[in-house]
């Protein structure tokens, strides 16, 4: 399982590199398509019956990669920009509330006996994969590709600094009822590893951090910066939670030894849209 999670890990770290190094936008443009349309089908598959959210998948699908083809030449990326100016910032703030204000106190509730089919999760699944893939799409439009991977390292470095830290101190259960390993102490620790993060890659002009601290006040952007790192941790648990209502264990088997796609993402969904909406475009 070890080394099926690792080949697994190379192998999407690769790809990754690959797309972030392309000379063109589109390749990129296309893994962040298809990364979506997958996460959209996993999540589906927990709250929709089977054959319905086959048919939702294979539409979100074949949206995410036509309009990614759409953005391979310049006409589509204006024509994106131009609807994002209209429609991007009220789906924005309707992702985040959607974070705070629905999921966070569904966390805190747990109640994973719940029935796992959802119409409004269904909906909101569509909701915040469109609201998390336009968010990454448009900053890597505006702000280059190295911004994204710095506001990526935020996440990465919170969930590594969960992990670790949870292993070494924890003792007091975060969210027993939907997730049993996460602790008080694991989440503490990533938090502060994320705020650090944006803290210290602010040095670094092109970064995230700097951007941030641009916008805001130190005082401010270090705020900030403590809620993106928790509300990472809110998308993680959140998954957990529809894994636990529908019986799964993993999201889906499309990543060998790390789950579905949705499994890697689900920290970036409420942490994008809200990024967007502090730092502009």
């Amino acid at each position: 399982m070890l080394a099926q999670r690792v080949v697994t890990a190379v192998v999407m770290l690769a790809i990754l590199l690959a797309a972030v190094l392309a000379p063109q936008f589109w390749p990129l443009a296309l893994v962040l398509g298809l990364a979506a349309a997958a996460a959209l089908w996993e999540w589906l598959r927990l709250t929709l019956p089977r054959c319905v959210s086959a048919w939702a998948w294979l539409a979100g699908a074949v949206f995410m990669v036509a309009t990614s083809a759409v953005l391979f030449t310049p006409i589509g990326q204006e024509l994106l920009i131009n609807a994002a100016n209209v429609a991007l910032w009220p789906l924005l703030w309707v992702t985040v509330l959607f974070w705070l204000g629905v999921a966070l106190p569904s966390v805190v509730r747990g109640d994973p006996q719940r029935p796992a089919s959802s119409v409004f999760y269904s909906i909101a699944a569509v909701v915040a994969l469109l609201a998390t893939w336009l968010s990454v799409i448009i900053l890597l439009l505006h702000k280059g590709p190295w911004y994204l991977v710095s506001l990526l390292a935020l996440i990465w470095f919170a969930d590594i600094a969960a992990y670790f830290c949870g292993k070494a101190f924890g003792r007091h259960k975060l969210a027993p009822r939907v997730s049993p390993g996460k602790t008080w102490e694991g989440a503490f620790g990533g938090v502060v590893a994320a705020t650090a993060w944006t803290m210290a890659s602010s040095i670094w002009p092109g970064t995230f951090g700097a951007d941030l601290l641009q916008q805001w006040s130190f005082a401010v952007a270090l705020g900030f910066a403590i809620l993106l790192g928790a509300i990472s941790i809110v998308g993680d648990l959140f998954e957990s939670l529809l894994k636990r209502r529908a019986g799964f264990k993993d999201s889906s088997g499309l990543l060998p030894g790390h789950g579905g796609v949705f499994d890697r993402i689900d920290a970036l969904l409420p942490v994008a849209p809200l990024a967007l909406l502090l730092v502009g475009v």
